[in-house]
Order: C-alpha cells, then sequence, then structure tokens
C-alpha cells in the first residue's frame, strides 16, 4: 500500500496516541495490519531470540469483551494520582493539553471496543521481577515500530496498558496461554479522520539531559 509523504523527522514527531479521530465504521484489512507487522519484525530484540506475538482481535464480542476490561480498569486510573486530567504543568498552554488528553481518554475508555481491531503485542516468556525490563524490551521496540508503520499507511493507535490490571482475563477472553506469554499493550487500530497530526508540546531537550553527572 501507499504510504503518507512523511520525512522521518515528521512520522517520528506527529505519531500520536489517536482516539477521538479513529474512523470506528472503516474496516481495516487485515493484510494491511500484517504489512505493518512485518516491518515491526524488524525491531532490534534480546539476544535475537524474536519471540515475538502479534494478537489482531477483530471478532466483535472478543473486542466489546476486552474494552468492558478497559473501561474497568479505566475507573481506578481516574482517581489516580497520574490521571491525565489531574496532572498540571503551571503553563496554561500544555495544562490545556492536558485537558485534552484526558477528554479523548475517556473517550476511548467508552468507545475501545468499537475499533475495527484491537491489536496486542506479546512476548514469549512471564514478566516479573528483574526480568521485567529485560522481557518487555524486547517486544517494545517492535510495538512502537508497528505504531509508526501504521501511522505511515493512514491508520491511528493509541499505546494502553490497563488493561494488564487483567490480564489474565484477557488471555482466557483470547486464548494466549497466560502462564508462557505476557501482553505488553493493547491498542486500537482504525483508519484516523484525516492524517493532518502535529508534534505535541515537549519540554527543551535540555531540560531533561544530564551531560556526564546528574
Amino acid at each position: 500500500m501507499s504510504t503518507l509523504p512523511l520525512s522521518p523527522d515528521e512520522l517520528l514527531s506527529t505519531t500520536r496516541a489517536v482516539r477521538k479521530r479513529l474512523d470506528f465504521d472503516r474496516p481495516v484489512p487485515l493484510e494491511l495490519i500484517a504489512e505493518c507487522v512485518g516491518l515491526a519484525q524488524q525491531a532490534p530484540t534480546g539476544s535475537n531470540l524474536q519471540g515475538w506475538h502479534f494478537m489482531v482481535v477483530t471478532d466483535p464480542a472478543k473486542k466489546q469483551a476486552l474494552g468492558e476490561l478497559y473501561s474497568r480498569a479505566f475507573v481506578s486510573y481516574r482517581t489516580s494520582p497520574i490521571y491525565a486530567g489531574s496532572v498540571t504543568h503551571g503553563d496554561a498552554d500544555r495544562d490545556a493539553q492536558q485537558s485534552r488528553v484526558a477528554s479523548s481518554a475517556e473517550f476511548l475508555a467508552e468507545r475501545m471496543g468499537d475499533a475495527p481491531a484491537l491489536v496486542l503485542p506479546c512476548i514469549e516468556g512471564r514478566a516479573s521481577g528483574a526480568n521485567s525490563a529485560g522481557l518487555l524490551g524486547a517486544i517494545l521496540p517492535a510495538a512502537w515500530s508497528f505504531m509508526l508503520a501504521a501511522r505511515a499507511r493512514g491508520l491511528g493507535t493509541c499505546w494502553t496498558t490497563l488493561h494488564l490490571r487483567f490480564e489474565q482475563e484477557a488471555a482466557d477472553i483470547l486464548g494466549i496461554p497466560y502462564d508462557r506469554v505476557s501482553q505488553a499493550l493493547l491498542t486500537p487500530v482504525a483508519y484516523t479522520k484525516g492524517t493532518d497530526f502535529k508534534a505535541a508540546l515537549r519540554p527543551d531537550p535540555m531540560s531533561i539531559i544530564h551531560v556526564d553527572t546528574w
């Protein structure tokens, strides 16, 4: 499929967490998702093991079941101190951005199960204790590459992990062998309403760079 005319820098700076601009009514071909997975397979992986799996969910009943899990987890998130709507920066523009993020997060919590496809990047092994960083570090680059590939093809995604509060329930819904496969995240996949995404507000890079010492 043809891709959007984005430079590498534009692709990296405009791959947004898309929620309200997901087109829930337009089907996404499995072949297109597979194309994105094929590019994700070129990501780096520890020991060159590539224990990756991408669970693609298109069955309406299973999508709704996952959406209900996500909505349940969102209730707890909404009352946490890291809820997007509770975080302020003391800067009018950034606080306005936080408000928009909170509003769109609420929207997705209600509509997650309506996305044309839900994708769960998974990795062989059970993430726990000291091995968590290494194990998840083997799948997260591939997951992000999948999202970049999706953006280049006019698809929107949104990195979410709230459903992991109920990871075993999600595994039971999808037949994922919970004891030997870890889910890394859950993302909706849909065509976007328009493709004119912009870079988000971020602090000056030098404010988070530490050279030689903290």
